[in-house]
């Protein structure tokens, strides 16, 4: 079975963006999560699905979800989850540093 393997950033990531939409509305985070783990488990079947990034860094990919780009690598049993970022940010490699 194909994987997902996680930063620690994009745990991070992940944890803002629930907090950020729970302060407002828990339901709605749960469910954007579950919208995100859903969107990442079909990305695991079919890696290519994503438009290639490499602006921003070797073997780079995105997946749009609603408001949030996933930003992943494929690997040889799964994908590799870099960042979730908000679509409206100015991205730059910046956000793909080790220190980031």
């Amino acid at each position: 079975m194909r994987k997902i393997f996680r930063t620690e950033q994009s745990l991070r990531d992940t944890l803002e963006i629930w907090e950020y939409i729970a302060a407002d509305n828990i339901a709605a985070a749960d469910a954007l999560v579950d919208k995100l783990e859903d969107r990442l488990a079909m990305l695991t079947a079919s890696p290519e699905a994503g438009r290639a990034r490499p602006e921003f860094t070797e073997g780079m990919r995105s997946f749009p979800i609603g408001n949030y780009v996933l930003f992943y690598r494929p690997v040889t049993d799964g994908i590799q989850l870099i960042r979730v970022i908000h679509g409206a940010r100015d991205i730059s490699s910046d956000f793909f540093s080790p220190e980031s």
